[in-house]
């Protein structure tokens, strides 16, 4: 019974990695190799996870409004528009560079931000986070 709550330790490491919190979930994830846990579960948990705050970060983006970007970070309109346009061109294909440190999370609010579609957002969100993780897993059990 105590696996199951490493797991879920891994799924909560893993959402809060993809928030605007500082912290690394592949920590736990390579911890967790190194130790034998089952690495299909472990790649589950953590995508599930990561996929999931990258959502929250989507949703804040989709909640949010041209005056606040103005008012409150002193971003005027005509910048935040002159992005868009790479939005428009790509859409949810960019989320699947969600995962990148520094730029993931304000990509994934961005994208909310545009309303780029949800779907292929989640889509190319859960494929690019699922493929970190599964590279990770590779070099681990080459290093192990």
């Amino acid at each position: 019974m105590s696996d199951i709550y490493a797991y879920i330790s891994l799924f909560f490491s893993s959402l809060l990695a993809s928030t605007i919190l500082p912290f690394g979930s592949e920590a736990v994830f390579g911890v967790m190799i190194h130790k034998g846990f089952n690495a299909g579960l472990c790649l589950l948990a953590a995508t599930l996870g990561n996929t999931l705050g990258g959502v929250t970060s989507y949703a804040l983006g989709y909640l949010g409004k041209w005056e606040w970007l103005e008012k409150y970070f002193g971003i005027k309109k005509e910048k935040v528009a002159a992005q868009k346009k790479y939005a428009d061109k790509y859409g949810g294909i960019l989320a699947f560079l969600t995962w990148l440190p520094i730029i993931g999370d304000p990509l994934a609010v961005a994208l909310g931000f545009f309303k780029v579609p949800f779907i292929s957002v989640i889509i190319w969100m859960t494929l690019g986070k699922f493929l970190r993780y599964l590279i990770v897993y590779l070099l681990l059990i080459e290093i192990f």
